[in-house]
């Protein structure tokens, strides 16, 4: 390798095939890894994503806080608005 040094261009030194194909499995084993990384990631998340029992009690903890069990008053506001359709439909077939 000492005497590269002294050529000017190092693409003019013929390379013997083992450097070659020492060169060529780095690339190839970087190109590799590379591979499965981009690959791998969406995977993974895909599979994270879709997991229930992850997301399950904050999905229910959120759904709490932004919708407030009062059974009765959505009950009777529900009745009303019934009792209002009702109404308002039997008006316009008179």
């Amino acid at each position: 390798m000492l005497w590269r040094e002294n050529v000017e261009d190092p693409e003019e030194v013929p390379r013997d095939d083992w450097e070659r194909d020492t060169l060529n499995s780095k690339y190839t084993a970087a190109a590799g890894v590379k591979m499965m990384l981009y690959l791998s990631f969406p995977v993974a998340m895909f599979w994270v994503s879709n997991q229930a029992e992850y997301f399950e009690e904050y999905v229910v903890k959120r759904k709490k806080e932004i919708f407030p069990a009062n059974e009765s008053k959505q009950r009777e506001e529900l009745e009303r608005f019934k009792q209002f359709i009702q109404m308002e439909q039997a008006k316009k077939h008179e």
